[in-house]
């Protein structure tokens, strides 16, 4: 069975930066960049691995998985960029990103191409869920990235990934199920959705819709053995939403502290890995 001890000790850690950054004296730093359904999410690491810096900004320009406003996304990446460089008194260079799984064809190239955008050397493209584990560590389970447009799915065997698959439903379609159910806008229920003091009430308001979700991590590890599940991704922020998968599918299912940063801190830690391995092969 999984520890996230160490995984949540550096998800807390990776909060506190938010809103005090960490100075620098190095050039050693490592960004991921996640371009979610609803946040755009700029994470730094430094050569130890330990966080420094963490950035976001509500977005509205990837839809399902897919970039539909390059532009804005670059505008805002950029911001971030030029944000945490000014309070680190540095230049960011290295950057890695993730893409849900199966859009590689899709839409690998745009997201690559909107972290380019801001001046940044993108070094390594990961699957969401992939890029999440490098946070968890999880050895025999499967890491489920809820976001806000898909439901991302990488089972692990032995630490080597044997599946991973990608599916069109997540926190958008809670929203839309909450919006005609308390007769209110879709922003309006974006937001509301994401008050935790609301949260008692949305899940049995959405709770067909995290069965959905289920169904989806049912049917990804029907030929695999798989002993537990954690859940990650904004749309894991809702409370309450682990007891119900793992009643419904009968797996033990853990959550994490801030599932929402786990996918853009395990990107960044892919970047800083991917470099290593890299030098160790020159």
């Amino acid at each position: 069975m999984i520890n996230i001890t160490c995984a949540n000790k550096l998800l807390d850690a990776l909060i506190k930066t938010v809103d005090a950054p960490k100075p620098v004296k190095t050039d050693e730093l490592y960004c991921g960049l996640d371009l979610g359904t609803a946040f755009i999410v700029l994470t730094v690491i430094n050569g130890n691995g330990d966080p420094v810096a963490c950035a976001y900004q509500f977005a509205n320009v990837v839809r399902d998985g897919l970039v539909v406003d390059y532009v804005g996304a670059c505008d805002i990446a950029a911001t971030l960029k030029k944000n945490l460089e000014k309070v680190l008194g540095t230049e960011l260079i290295h950057c890695a990103v993730a893409i849900p799984p199966g859009t590689e064809q899709l839409d690998g190239g745009a997201v690559k191409n909107v972290a380019e955008s801001t001046g940044m050397n993108v070094v390594a493209v990961f699957d969401e869920p992939t890029a999440a584990n490098l946070v968890i560590n999880t050895q025999d389970g499967a890491v489920v990235d809820i976001g806000g447009g898909t439901t991302g799915i990488s089972i692990f065997e032995h630490g080597k990934l044997v599946e991973c698959i990608d599916e069109s439903t997540g926190g958008t379609h809670f929203s839309l199920v909450l919006a005609g159910a308390k007769n209110m806008s879709f922003n309006d229920a974006e937001l509301y959705k994401r008050d935790a003091a609301h949260h008692a009430e949305v899940l049995p308001i959405v709770a067909p819709t995290v069965d959905k979700v289920s169904s989806i991590i049912r049917s990804a590890c029907r030929n695999r053995e798989v002993p537990e599940i954690i859940l990650v991704g904004g749309t894991s922020e809702l409370s309450g939403i682990e007891g119900h998968i793992e009643k419904t599918l009968n797996i033990p299912v853990h959550k994490p502290h801030h599932p929402m940063f786990v996918t853009p801190l395990g990107i960044a830690l892919g970047c800083r890995l991917h470099m290593l391995e890299e030098a160790n092969h020159a």
